[in-house]
């Protein structure tokens, strides 16, 4: 034999890169019969019985139910072990910290939310990180060693340098520039960190809107507004981590933001971030606006707005659209990218009839025309993200069978 075990083209490798696509294909569709696998990876009968027993072994797959409808015998199924490892996500904001584990077919097998209120009465952030984790680890029946590895999202960004959290003066307790040895000191798995609004953007990327595109736009609007940007299938985070704070953006219609690092806001924020909208409602007219916290009551609003025939309401929505296509011209008409996707609850809410309004504005204020979507991903999209995220290598390093 050329080469040696390991080597490119080398039958362990081979075998490595059939037992991927396998497993793979086992996710994407479930249960499979060893002659439906043989198809789909044009592997011969005998192959794919040595690939699924090899699998097998290995604690990777379990053979399960057999197929039913045809005549004769039903032919085994096999699926991927769900117990085969488990990756867990937290979505962090200034009033919770919600954490999920899920096993390795993307089942979400435990959930936790531990409230925050409040810079005083907020525990230290190891504890708090420490403490969602097990609730949710709790949940799914487990304990911390079972999970292979956590992503944890959070409003700004690590800065790759010095590994202090920039652009989230809102978040308390989270800018110790000792933190992120203090978290991996007190966690037993290995732990990344993303900005929240990318990890929507991941999971628009793998489960909903952005599916098949290569070259994307999210805008997000909930608690803060910002954007993520993925460029030739993959994110772009920026030289500091700070690629798609767009929140900060000097826009024409707001006053010119100087010192933005200090007040924590900038143009676009306050012209169209969450904030804006119960005074914006006021001024052009609307009444009864929803009180409470700002961007519940501002989805709310949008979304009232987004049904409602009077013109008080009608205004709000055409000059919310208007604000959001001016932030948005700059961004497409830097990056001409092929798709924007609408995420966050004050965009969602609005729907397609606020799509349609700035996607119509869009094209009269940028030459560059992408296409608007509504996020699909509507339900925790920023867990779901750190999810994904973390499944992705768990299944990369647990899947490699050539070691």
């Amino acid at each position: 034999m050329a080469g040696t075990a390991g080597t490119p083209g080398t039958p362990r490798v081979l075998r490595a890169m059939n037992d991927r696509a396998a497993l793979d294909l086992l996710l994407e569709h479930g249960p499979l019969s060893r002659t439906r696998i043989g198809k789909l990876t044009g592997l011969s009968k005998p192959t794919a019985s040595q690939l699924l027993a090899r699998l097998e072994a290995a604690g990777l797959v379990l053979a399960g139910g057999t197929t039913e409808g045809r005549p004769g015998p039903g032919a085994q199924l096999y699926e991927v072990n769900p117990a085969a490892a488990h990756a867990a996500g937290l979505d962090v904001t200034p009033d919770r910290v919600l954490a999920a584990v899920a096993d390795i077919t993307g089942r979400t097998v435990g959930r936790f939310e531990l409230p925050t209120p409040g810079r005083r009465a907020a525990a230290p952030v190891v504890r708090q990180v420490t403490d969602a984790l097990d609730g949710a680890v709790k949940a799914a029946g487990l304990v911390r060693d079972d999970v292979h590895r956590l992503v944890i999202g959070t409003p700004g960004a690590f800065d790759p340098g010095t590994g202090r959290l920039r652009y989230a003066s809102h978040l308390p307790g989270w800018h110790s520039p000792a933190l992120l040895g203090e978290l991996a000191a007190a966690l037993p798995m290995p732990v990344e960190y993303e900005n929240d609004v990318n990890l929507a953007a991941v999971a628009e990327q793998r489960l909903g809107a952005a599916r098949g595109h290569e070259d994307f736009v999210l805008l997000w609007n909930q608690e803060g507004l910002g954007a993520a940007l993925v460029l030739g299938g993959r994110l772009h985070r920026g030289w500091t981590g700070g690629a798609g704070e767009v929140g900060f953006l000097p826009v024409p219609g707001a006053p010119l933001v100087r010192k933005v690092s200090r007040t924590g806001s900038g143009g676009f924020q306050e012209l169209a971030g969450s904030q804006a909208l119960p005074q914006l409602a006021r001024d052009l007219g609307v009444t009864s606006v929803p009180t409470g916290v700002y961007h519940e009551a501002a989805a709310a609003l949008v979304a009232r707005a987004a049904r409602a025939e009077d013109d008080p309401h009608r205004r709000l929505l055409r000059t919310y659209a208007t604000r959001l296509a001016t932030g948005l011209a700059s961004l497409v008409s830097v990056l001409d990218p092929e798709l924007v996707v609408l995420s966050g609850t004050s965009l969602t809410a609005g729907g397609e009839a606020l799509r349609t309004l700035v996607q119509d504005e869009l094209e009269e204020l940028a030459a560059s025309r992408p296409r608007l979507v509504v996020g699909d991903v509507t339900e925790h999209p920023v867990l779901r993200g750190a999810l994904e995220s973390a499944l992705a290598t768990t299944r990369d390093e647990v899947f490699d069978t050539s070691r």
